[in-house]
């Protein structure tokens, strides 16, 4: 690991102000699951590294009748083991429990597992997000590309957004704030991803300046809400596919759908081609596969990936029966 400068600001008005303004001069500390082992990697190399752990402000979450506030700084494990969740976005708590082994759910944070790298093996091991040889021809696209990306893998960034609890935050219709030297701003989850087009930008809508301070979530009592995950193995494992599905009804019919899949595209992908197949009607074996072949519709397999299609099919289907049955499996 290189030498690097560590500070410990008390507030959100200093840790913004120790924060270069271009990427790769400072990183965040916060959990520390995911840039520690950068770190160690020498992925990534700041040169300060600002701690926000001492920062009461983004900890703590609390539910009223407008919904949820999260702040960023709240662990993973504190998350799920809350009454408050499991009663109110019961499959967010589920995810929260899959998401990592309880070592990991009680030191990782929700801030940092939103920002959190790519899992892909060239990021991991310094190619960068957008890998290339020496003659500049793109590596993943002949490469070893079994777990890439599926959808939105027309341009050079193939990787998966790897958090797998983005889906369902979005499917719940989560919202974020920012904070950094230009003040606050709140965006939709989903707006917060973005597919990179360079070395020089981030798979995130942060500027490097900026902290990801709280997530908000809306009421959900009348939703009916799912996340499904595929894996090689049952032990700990990053999935192969996830669904994240959300349903409002009316009577026996669909009156409003979102449909999200993880680990297919470089950003979390929600399906308006699934959720225009549920809207307007009843949930059924027949309807869930429809919407699962109208999610995938656009899909895209690399050369050695075209398995996913399948996986990312099932995982639709079954998110979209267990949210109409009430979440039961």
């Amino acid at each position: 690991m290189r030498p690097f400068e560590y500070v410990s600001p008390n507030n959100k008005a200093q840790a913004v102000n120790l924060l270069a303004a271009t990427w790769g001069k400072t990183e965040i500390l916060a959990g520390g699951t995911d840039l520690l082992a950068l770190m160690k990697d020498d992925v990534v190399s700041p040169r300060r590294l600002v701690n926000i752990k001492d920062i009461k402000d983004l900890k703590g979450f609390s539910s009223n009748a407008q919904g949820m506030r999260i702040g960023a700084l709240t662990n993973l494990g504190d998350l799920a083991d809350d009454a408050s969740v499991r009663k109110n976005y019961p499959a967010l708590a589920e995810a929260l429990i899959e998401v990592a082994s309880p070592q990991i759910r009680n030191q990782a944070t929700l801030g940092g597992n939103l920002c959190q790298r790519p899992r892909c093996w060239y990021f991991r091991n310094g190619f960068g997000l957008l890998p290339k040889d020496e003659s500049g021809k793109e590596l993943v696209a002949t490469g070893e590309n079994r777990y890439h990306a599926i959808l939105a893998n027309d341009g050079h960034a193939k990787f998966v957004s790897p958090s797998t609890i983005v889906p369902i935050l979005i499917a719940y219709g989560a919202r974020i704030r920012i904070e950094g030297l230009k003040g606050k701003r709140e965006l939709p989850l989903e707006k917060f991803f973005v597919v990179p087009k360079t070395e020089d930008e981030r798979e995130h809508d942060l500027r490097p300046n900026e902290i990801l301070t709280e997530v908000l979530l809306p009421p959900a009592l009348d939703v009916r809400a799912a996340h499904y995950e595929i894996r090689q193995k049952e032990a700990f494992d990053w999935p192969l596919a996830v669904a994240a599905v959300a349903l409002r009804m009316s009577g026996s019919n669909v009156q409003s759908a979102r449909v999200v899949m993880g680990y297919v595209a470089p950003v979390p992908w929600p399906s308006s081609e699934a959720e225009q197949v549920l809207t307007g009607q009843q949930v059924n074996q027949d309807t869930a596969q429809k919407a699962a072949l109208a999610a995938l519709n656009g899909a895209k397999p690399l050369s050695d990936n075209s398995y996913k299609v399948q996986l990312a099919r099932v995982a639709v289907k079954r998110a979209i029966l267990k949210a109409a049955s009430g979440g039961a499996a």
